[in-house]
Order: C-alpha cells, then structure tokens, then sequence
C-alpha cells in the first residue's frame, strides 16, 4: 500500500521536541509546537499545536491537541481543537473527538469518532 504524505509537512512547522526510536517514557507532556514522537509514550499529553506520531512509534494515552497526525500505533482517547489525521501505516484504539478527521486507505481504525463543529469542547448540553 502506497503511503500517504502528511497534509500538514513535517518541515512545515519546527519541531520543538522528539521522543525518538529507542526511547521511552510515562508520564504528561506538555509542549508548544510541534513535538514527534518515534518511540514509546505512555500517559497523558496536552498541547495546542501539533502532535506528530511517527511510523513506528507506540502511544498508549489521553491526548489533548489542536492537531495530531498519526501514522503510529495509538490506543487512547482523542480530543482535538482543529484536525485528526491518520495515515497508512497507524494502527488507532479508542477514541477520537474532533471537527476534522482524516483516515487513509489501509488503516486500522478500531473505536469511535465524534465529529463537527463544537465536537472537541465537552459536552455542555443541559437535560
């Protein structure tokens, strides 16, 4: 399967921190930017900019972001102020809230998605 270019190019924006191959670590992170992540994260990440989950890497996490691009394995939760998109190879597990979502051909997408205007804010509706 042919693998897809990220919309959003990754020279396009400085990377302001990488959890590279060969690396681990648990814990939250918070970051301004554009962080990579190519090794293993487990916990939490909050950020209003941009998330980059590279081939090969392995996230198992509650997300908070303006942005993500993956093309990774992640299990988790999902909220995100602009955009989600997966890209061939990513393996994605849980949950995705966001008023835009990309997936690619051959992806593996096991979860939901809650999409459109106002669906990465919480839930403020009154019963």
């Amino acid at each position: 399967m042919k693998k897809t270019d990220l919309s959003i190019p990754e020279g396009g924006h400085e990377v302001t921190g990488v959890l590279d191959r060969g690396s681990e670590f648990d814990g939250t992170l918070s970051f301004e930017g554009a962080f990579r992540i190519g090794g293993v994260f487990r916990g939490k990440i909050l950020t209003e900019d941009i998330l980059i989950i590279g081939e090969g890497a392995s996230v198992e996490a509650e997300i908070m972001v303006g942005t993500l691009i993956l093309s990774g394995e992640l299990t988790g939760t999902v909220q995100a102020k602009n955009r989600v998109e997966i890209h061939y190879p990513a393996v994605f597990r849980g949950s995705i809230r966001t008023p835009s979502l990309m997936v690619a051909d051959g992806v593996v997408f096991e979860g939901v998605s809650q999409m459109g205007r106002g669906s990465a804010e919480p839930n403020t509706t009154t019963i």
